[in-house]
């Protein structure tokens, strides 16, 4: 008897079974751009290894102008069948399915050949798109089609057709876009002709033996975005035109409500595919922020769907389904959808990976394997550094002593499960907890390491993080000045009126932290939609509506000495969500300044160097969050020591809290010793 009965269920799509409910959805990694098709197929092939049901590429182009990007993976010509067909060679190798997203970017594509139903700009794109013609639309319906029926020669078990996210054929969908008066324009009947048609002579193409999911867009959340009538009449349509499984996608890339960061709820999405279920005979997926096996056995469980799709979870852990089967749920390294590595990446041209899993997409690259001749290591510190080293030295064979002062293991990721809409990283926290209970690994906690506790090791790899920089801020007998450590740790009080000097990532967290009245949206469903301005597309067009944040729980005001807008360096797809979060609490951000001195009554500034416009920015509380120093007072004392030293993480360097870079560098350390 398993504990996710539903999740492991097999599900009959008439020519195949799939093995369980469970969809790998499609993310760009920018592997194919690479060129090295052998690290896309070990991609690939370690998620079918794990067992997931069925996977999707990232989104391939049908043709040049379609592409996301210049130079963008696809199926353009016979020639790339080959490439293709290493991967799902692969993949059936290791006992999985495939199918390859077909993706036209319409206006979306970063291209000055770009095409759409009408010459209407993208807020995300530098191009106007060129309004297609009968024939235009002919020769993309075309390429769509020869795609597909590459696919199939490839050896891909099935396509999904992209028509969600904002992306080509739902820009057709919408008089957000669609401005023709011509029969694939003006009435929803003749708007949503190029999707059915596509759908229609794919399934012509391809044959009936062969996996056709259309990605439908079930909440739009643009202006004008689809009514839900028509989202069913589309879902209808699609059906009857050959569709094998409808999936699910949520929001358009320029909608201003986050749909798939941490501060989304869990399955925050569901309950929209479940308004779908019943209206079509075809299996429906349900999609975003799914990402822990308990989560995904409720949606199905609870009748919100016929299967789940998760894409970053298996990112963070190619192992997802055979560890759920095995009854091994705790040992899953779950997607914390901080984007930090897969999103941020990809969006800055690298290639992805992920936080939790450096291994992610650099399979081939960055191999842990048993080592030849164990050795006895020392690691001083169990935050996500010294952790992912530890448990890294351990899966290789060596033992490993790990050394923590404080009573629990997790160092800064301690802080960061504390702020709204961080939630995830305690669930990171207990993964590192039930890996470290499953290893060898002899951990000492409440124990400050010294040089003598290190002696007897071969190596010694030194995971002391940091701690709060001092800014060196005049200060005022009487004023209240605490760190953000104490905030975070719940060691202090803070009154009504903050100030917080620093808006880096720490900064933004504290003002999250400090804002919020009660338990954190991201945990009530209702009051996230509340505050993002998500409705029922049945009563809202597109399922827009005016956004309604609770109040404050402080004034607060958000400082920085840079001379840029606060928050700009925040991560690359996240950043703006967090600057929208504050501002709709009111907080007040100001750049650029000098810190003069904290009274009683607050903090005295200046602007520039000059020092002018001296004011006092009224604060009952100041926060500092104004950077931090390696703790490096221990490996300061080894530096004259015979025995082999390494520097990671914080220790290693002090910018922010990168767990990112932290956990990358100890991984790699670790693999290499």
């Amino acid at each position: 008897m398993t504990d996710y009965p539903h999740l492991l269920a097999p599900l009959d799509l008439g020519h195949v079974v799939l093995p369980n409910r469970v969809l790998m959805g499609s993310m760009h990694t920018g592997l194919e751009e690479t060129g090295d098709w052998n690290r896309v197929a070990e991609f690939y092939a370690a998620r079918a290894r794990g067992g997931v049901g069925l996977m999707v590429t990232g989104g391939m182009a049908p043709n040049r102008e379609g592409g996301v990007f210049p130079g963008a993976a696809g199926l353009y010509s016979a020639a790339d069948i080959a490439n293709h067909r290493l991967v799902t060679s692969r993949v059936h190798a290791a006992g999985g399915r495939i199918a390859m997203q077909i993706l036209h970017a319409g206006r979306y594509a970063m291209g000055k050949d770009c095409v759409s139903a009408s010459a209407v700009k993208s807020p995300i794109s530098p191009f106007v798109p060129h309004e297609l013609d009968e024939a235009g639309i002919e020769k993309q319906i075309a390429d769509i089609v020869t795609a597909a029926a590459r696919a199939r020669e490839a050896g891909y078990d099935g396509v999904e057709v992209m028509g969600s996210e904002g992306y080509f054929l739902n820009q057709f969908l919408v008089a957000h876009v669609n401005r023709r008066t011509d029969r694939w324009g003006g009435s929803y009947e003749n708007r949503m002709r190029l999707p059915v048609e596509v759908v229609a002579r794919v399934r012509q193409a391809v044959g009936r033996d062969f996996i056709l999911i259309y990605r439908i867009s079930m909440l739009d959340l643009v202006p004008d975005g689809s009514t839900w009538d028509e989202v069913v009449a589309l879902a209808r349509a699609v059906e009857t035109a050959g569709a094998s499984i409808l999936n699910t996608g949520i929001g358009w890339h320029e909608a201003r409500v986050p749909t798939i960061a941490t501060s989304v709820p869990q399955a925050g999405f569901a309950w929209v595919t479940q308004k779908m279920m019943g209206q079509v005979g075809i299996p429906v997926i349900a999609s975003n922020r799914i990402n822990r096996p308990e989560v995904a056995e409720q949606v199905l469980a609870s009748g919100a769907a016929d299967m789940v799709s998760m894409a970053r979870p298996f990112l963070a852990d190619p192992d997802f389904i055979a560890k759920t089967a095995a009854g091994q749920a705790a040992r899953i390294a779950p997607c914390i959808a901080c984007n930090q590595a897969c999103l941020d990446h990809i969006y800055s041209g690298k290639v992805a990976s992920c936080l939790v899993n450096p291994r992610a997409c650099h399979e081939t690259e960055l191999r842990i394997e048993p080592a030849s001749v164990p050795r006895r290591l020392a690691v001083v510190g169990a935050g996500p550094a010294g952790l992912s080293a530890a448990l890294t030295l351990d899966r290789r064979g060596h033992r490993v002593t790990l050394f923590e002062a404080a009573p629990q293991i997790g160092g800064q990721l301690l802080l960061a499960r504390e702020v709204p809409g961080k939630e995830e990283f305690r669930g990171l926290v207990a993964w590192y907890e039930a890996m470290v209970a499953a290893s060898r690994i002899d951990l000492r906690l409440n124990h400050k390491a010294t040089v003598a506790d290190l002696r007897g090791h071969d190596d010694v790899i030194i995971a002391t993080g940091v701690r709060p920089r001092d800014p060196g801020i005049a200060v005022q007998d009487g004023a209240h000045v605490v760190s953000y450590v104490d905030v975070l740790s719940h060691k202090v009080q803070v009154g009504p009126q903050v100030a917080i000097l620093g808006a880096g990532g720490i900064g933004f967290d504290v003002a999250e932290f400090l804002v919020e009245t009660g338990e954190s949206p991201t945990l009530h469903p209702a009051a996230w939609r509340c505050e993002w301005g998500v409705a029922d597309p049945a009563l809202r067009r597109g399922g827009l509506a005016e956004p309604r944040p609770a109040a404050p729980a402080r004034q607060v005001t958000l400082l920085q000495r840079k001379p840029e807008k606060p928050g700009r360096r925040l991560g690359k797809t996240t950043g703006w969500i967090h600057r929208a979060s504050l501002q709709a609490k009111a907080v007040r951000m100001i750049g650029g300044v000098n810190y003069e001195e904290i009274t009683r009554d607050g903090l005295r500034i200046s602007f520039g160097p000059e020092r002018r416009d001296p004011q006092l920015i009224p604060a009952d509380t100041v926060v500092l969050c104004t950077g931090q120093v390696s703790e490096r007072a221990l490996a300061e004392e080894l530096r004259a020591w015979e025995t082999a030293v390494h520097i990671i993480g914080g220790a290693d360097l002090a910018t922010e809290l990168d767990a990112k870079r932290a956990i990358d560098q100890a991984t790699r350390l670790a693999a290499a010793l």
